[in-house]
């Protein structure tokens, strides 16, 4: 065996082993830096600009050796917001629609979700979980691969509005398909 063969059968072992890949490409195949959108009565906050780094920020008990949880950062475009999930396997993100959540147990966990808008502040409402899913295209390497990969969000989730010495909730949807970049 030449030394190119054997290097390209081992460059293949050595991708599979991290984790491969979602489909046919890494990367966010066209996916927009900005595409988050969370919306309610009368509030719309939109969210972009994620990186994913495995920073082991929330690892999962099953998880196999070597897959690292990965933690995705985002700012609110159109304000004073940002938008931190963590999630313990993302070796699953690519091959299945993953719950998300609020504790360290949810596959995919809301660290932080606050947002700025019409003078007032809103942020997550731990005492209501949030429904719906993350998934995700073209991950290769467990989400830490250069190329980056294609977050899709479709969920809901409560949030706590402030504005001066008003408080009220606030339901909204978020959806959306977004790049997300490797740190």
């Amino acid at each position: 065996m030449s030394l190119s063969q054997f290097l390209s059968i081992t460059s293949l072992a050595a991708a599979s082993a991290v984790g491969g890949c979602s489909d046919d490409a890494c990367g966010p195949s066209g996916a927009p830096e900005v595409g988050l959108v969370a919306s309610g009565s009368a509030v719309t906050l939109t969210y972009g600009h994620l990186t994913a780094g495995r920073n082991n920020d929330c690892p999962a008990s099953d998880a196999p050796s070597g897959v690292v949880s990965l933690t995705l950062q985002g700012i609110q475009t159109d304000g004073a917001g940002r938008l931190t999930l963590c999630v313990g396997r993302p070796d699953r993100l690519a091959g299945q629609a993953l719950a998300l959540g609020l504790d360290a147990s949810s596959p995919v966990q809301i660290v932080d979700f606050a947002g700025a808008a019409s003078n007032c502040t809103l942020a997550i409402d731990r005492a209501t979980p949030p429904t719906g899913t993350a998934s995700a295209s073209g991950v290769c390497g467990n989400g830490g691969d250069p190329a980056g990969f294609a977050l899709v969000l479709d969920g809901a989730a409560t949030l706590t509005r402030t504005c001066g010495a008003t408080v009220d909730a606030v339901p909204v949807t978020i959806r959306g398909r977004v790049a997300v970049a490797s740190q």
